[in-house]
C-alpha cells in the first residue's frame, strides 16, 4: 500500500481552520491526519489521490482570510512501516476495561481487556477519536453470541474487541490487501479465531447469506453515505449500526441518510470535534 502525504500550512494558523480543511481533505478520500501548528499533515492512497480535487477543496475553502499551500511527497511502505515497528505507540486505555499496546509495549495490564496490535501504521490502533469511541460504545454493549461486520477494518482492533466481548463471529473487509493481513496478522496476536477477513469494499454484504446483529465502520463521510444501503440489507430487525469517521458538522447528513435506509438514531457522541452515531434497525 503506497501513501501519499501532503503537508498544508495555514496563515494565519488555527486549530479550528486545520479542523475544517482536514474535514473538507476526508471528502476528497485522505484517511489521516496530523496537526502540527502551523502545518496539517494529511494522508491518502497514492491510488486515490487527485490533485485537481486537492486544488479544487483548497480553491472552495470557505474562509477566504486564510492563504493555503501545501507539500506532496510519497511515503513509501518500508519506510513507513520502520518508523512505527521503531516508536510503536504509547499504550490506549480506556477507564478499567480496556488496554491496547503495540507489541514494542507489551506490558502487564489491570484491565478487563487487553489487545495485543502490529499496527505497522497510525491507523487504527485506538488513538484517534473516531476509534476511540467506537471501543467505548462496543464496551458498553453486549456482544454476547452476535454476529459482527466490521467495515474497513484496518488494523482489526473494532473486530478482535467486539471477539473478546462474546460475539459469535466476525465478518472484517478492507478495500487494501495490506490492512486484511494486518487484521489477521492481528487477530493471530491476540488468539482470535472467529474472525473472517476479506478483501472487499461493501458490495460484498448483500451477497452474505446471513443478516448481522451489529455493524461498525470508522470511514470518512462519503463512503458511509455511500454504503448506508449496504449496511442497512444486512442488519436484522433490531440490529445496531454504529458509524464514525466525520466531523460533528457531518451528523444530520449522516441521520438523514440513514432514516431513508429503515435506520433510527440511538445515540450520538463526540470527542474534540469527533462525532460517531449509532442506529438501530427498524
Amino acid at each position: 500500500m503506497k501513501y501519499i502525504e501532503v503537508i498544508f500550512q495555514l496563515e494565519p494558523w488555527s486549530e479550528s481552520m486545520s479542523d475544517i480543511l482536514a474535514a473538507l481533505c476526508g471528502n476528497i478520500g485522505f484517511e489521516t491526519f496530523v496537526s502540527e501548528k502551523p502545518f496539517l499533515k494529511s494522508y491518502i492512497q497514492r491510488a486515490n489521490f487527485n490533485e485537481a480535487k486537492l486544488q479544487e477543496t483548497i480553491e472552495d475553502f470557505p474562509i477566504r482570510m486564510i492563504k493555503i499551500t501545501y507539500s506532496i511527497s510519497d511515503v513509501e511502505d518500508k519506510n513507513w512501516n520502520e518508523e512505527w515497528e521503531k516508536t510503536g505507540f504509547e499504550p490506549i486505555i480506556i477507564g478499567s476495561d480496556l488496554t491496547i499496546q503495540g507489541i514494542g509495549h507489551n506490558a502487564p495490564s489491570n484491565t478487563r481487556y487487553n489487545i495485543l496490535l502490529d499496527p505497522k501504521m497510525a491507523f487504527g490502533t485506538g488513538n484517534h477519536e473516531t476509534t476511540y469511541m467506537i471501543l467505548e460504545q462496543l464496551l458498553s454493549m453486549d456482544l454476547s453470541n452476535k454476529q459482527v461486520i466490521d467495515a474497513g477494518c484496518g488494523t482489526g482492533v473494532l473486530g478482535i474487541l467486539a471477539s473478546q466481548k462474546g460475539a459469535k463471529s466476525v465478518f472484517a473487509y478492507d478495500i487494501d490487501e495490506w490492512s486484511v493481513d494486518n487484521t489477521r496478522t492481528n487477530c493471530t496476536l491476540n488468539h482470535i479465531e472467529n474472525i473472517t477477513v476479506i478483501k472487499s469494499d461493501s458490495n460484498i454484504l448483500p451477497q452474505l447469506r446471513e443478516r448481522f446483529d451489529l455493524v461498525m465502520a470508522n470511514i470518512n463521510r462519503n463512503i458511509l453515505l455511500d454504503d448506508l444501503p449496504n449496511f442497512s440489507s444486512v442488519l436484522k430487525p433490531g440490529g445496531q449500526l454504529i458509524l464514525s469517521g466525520f466531523y460533528v458538522g457531518d451528523i444530520l447528513k449522516l441521520t438523514t441518510a440513514a432514516q431513508r435506509q429503515g435506520l433510527e438514531e440511538v445515540l450520538e457522541k463526540e470527542r474534540n470535534g469527533w462525532a460517531c452515531l449509532l442506529f438501530s434497525k427498524r
